[in-house]
């Protein structure tokens, strides 16, 4: 298909990702998880989450981090270390917007390799 037809496919180009693209509203319901995002973050096995809030599946302090995210239209960055599956993964969360509104939170989680290179640019 051509960049015309799939324009308003809305999230495709996520699906099979390898890391985890997760979308919320301004109330946090989740409306969009990608297949990873899904792999990590639906233990059960009951498949996507979606129309869930995420304040149902966060901790009172990360609730309050992602209400004031969607609030002043920011962003946050860091890395985490998960103990059990050795990973580290760099967690992006910004606003995402539509006609220049506020429509919500995009959370991208990425696995890190362990030797990552840095390269320096002039």
């Amino acid at each position: 298909k051509t960049m015309t037809e799939n324009k308003n496919t809305g999230y495709d180009w996520a699906k099979e990702l390898p890391c985890a693209v997760t979308v919320c509203d301004t109330e946090g319901t989740i409306i969009y998880m990608n297949d990873k995002s899904i792999e990590v973050n639906v233990k059960d096995g009951s498949g996507s989450i979606v129309g869930k809030n995420l304040k149902d599946c966060h901790s009172e302090k990360s609730w309050n981090m992602i209400q004031q995210l969607i609030a002043t239209e920011g962003t946050n960055t860091y890395t985490i270390y998960k103990e059990a599956q050795k990973v580290k993964k760099l967690i992006y969360q910004t606003s995402w917007f539509k006609d220049g509104k506020i429509g919500g939170l995009v959370e991208i989680s990425i696995e890190l390799p362990e030797n990552m290179p840095h390269f320096i640019r002039k």
